[in-house]
C-alpha cells in the first residue's frame, strides 16, 4: 500500500490499491470571487507507474482506465443519497419512506406503488384492518377531491366542451347529483333505440335516469320572446324534456323484461324518475327564477336543473364559497 500526498486545495485518498491499478478519490475546493466555494469529487481508476518514488513521481498514469467527476450539486446529492439509503438498503429495504422527510416528492412513487397493486380488494382490506389511513385523513381526502372536482366543473363551463366530456365528469363525480343516487350503472341502454346518458340506482333501490345536454352552444333554456309576459321554455328545452319523458316511458315498458333486468343488475323499476341537466342560469333575473320554479312544479317524475344549479349545489355540499379560495376549506 502506498499513500497519496496532500495537495493544496485538494484532498486525495486511495480507495483501493491493487498490483497494477489504483482507485482513488479527490476532493477539491473551487473558490469564487463572490466568496462562495464549490466542492467537487473525482473518482477514477488509474494504471500504476512501473516505478514509484514517493513525493516526486505522478501517482498514476495520465490516461485513466475510467474516471468520473461530480460537480458541487451532484456531489451533495450523492452524499444525501448515501446517507439516507445505505443503512436501510443494507438491511434489505429496497423501497422505504424516511419519516424525517415524509413529504419529499420522491416518496410519492413508493406510496403510489402500494395503491397500484392489482389486487385492489386485498389492498383495501389491509389498509382497513391495520388502520393505515385514519378516518379523519380519509374524510379530508374525499373533501379535497370534491373541492377539486367543483373547481374543475367551474372551469369546464368556460371551455365549450361537448357532451362526452360532461358525461365523463358526471360519471366520476356522481355525488354531485345528490344523495338520492347511490351509483351509476355500467349499462346505459334502455332498449336498442334508446340510450340514456346515465341509468342510476337511487337510494331506495329503484332505477332512475339522468340526462344531460351540453351547457354551451346554441341551446337556450328560455325562448327569445315571452308569451303574455311569461318566460316560456325554448324549443330546445321542449325537445330535451320530450326525450326525457320518452326514456321514462320506455323504461316502464321494459320493467318486466328479463333482458333489461339483467342489464341493470336486477334493480327494480317502479315509476322511474328523470333528472334533466340543461343550459345555464348564471344570467337569470327574478322572472326567470320564478318561471323555473313553476316549470318544475308541473312535473311529477322529471326534475330540470341547469349547470349553474348543479354547480351551486356542489359548492354547498363541499362548503366552497361562490368565489372559491385557493386554500381547501378544511
Amino acid at each position: 500500500m502506498y499513500f497519496m500526498p496532500q495537495i493544496k486545495d485538494k484532498l486525495v485518498r486511495v480507495l483501493r490499491d491493487r498490483p497494477t491499478v489504483i482507485t482513488r478519490a479527490i476532493l477539491w475546493n473551487i473558490p469564487h470571487d463572490s466568496g462562495r466555494e464549490d466542492i467537487s469529487l473525482k473518482i477514477g481508476r488509474y494504471k500504476k507507474p512501473r516505478r514509484l518514488v514517493i513525493g516526486r513521481e505522478k501517482p498514476e498514469s495520465e490516461q485513466p482506465e475510467s474516471e468520473l467527476t461530480l460537480d458541487n450539486e451532484e456531489f451533495k446529492a450523492l452524499i444525501g443519497f448515501v446517507s439516507e439509503n445505505y443503512e436501510p438498503f443494507r438491511h434489505g429495504a429496497k423501497a422505504f419512506i424516511p419519516l424525517d422527510v415524509p413529504y419529499a416528492s420522491e416518496n410519492a412513487a413508493q406510496i403510489r406503488a402500494l395503491f397500484s397493486l392489482p389486487e385492489k380488494q386485498k389492498t383495501v382490506e389491509f389498509i382497513l384492518s391495520h388502520n393505515i389511513i385514519p378516518e379523519e385523513i380519509s374524510t379530508l381526502l374525499q373533501q379535497a377531491r370534491r373541492v377539486h372536482a367543483v373547481k374543475e366543473f367551474e372551469a369546464m363551463l368556460d371551455e365549450g366542451l361537448t357532451e362526452p366530456n360532461w358525461q365523463k365528469w358526471f360519471e366520476q363525480n356522481s355525488w354531485v347529483l345528490g344523495s338520492e343516487f347511490v351509483r351509476v350503472l355500467d349499462d346505459r341502454h334502455i332498449d336498442t333505440q334508446n340510450i340514456s346518458d346515465f341509468l342510476m340506482e337511487a337510494y331506495d333501490g329503484f332505477l332512475d335516469v339522468v340526462e344531460i345536454k351540453r351547457p354551451q352552444g346554441a341551446l337556450k333554456f328560455w325562448a327569445a320572446s315571452r308569451d303574455h309576459g311569461n318566460c316560456v321554455p325554448s324549443s330546445d328545452l321542449v325537445k330535451a324534456i320530450t326525450q326525457a319523458n320518452r326514456y321514462i316511458f320506455e323504461i316502464e315498458c321494459e320493467a318486466n323484461s328479463l333482458k333489461f333486468l339483467e342489464r341493470v343488475g336486477g334493480i327494480r323499476t317502479v315509476k322511474p324518475r328523470c333528472t334533466l341537466i340543461f343550459g345555464r342560469s348564471n344570467d337569470w333575473g327574478s322572472d326567470e327564477a320564478e318561471a323555473y320554479r313553476i316549470l318544475n312544479a308541473g312535473f311529477h317524475n322529471l326534475h330540470v336543473m341547469t349547470y349553474d344549479h348543479v354547480l351551486e349545489r356542489a359548492k354547498r355540499m363541499v362548503g366552497v364559497e361562490s368565489e372559491p379560495e385557493e386554500e381547501i376549506p378544511f
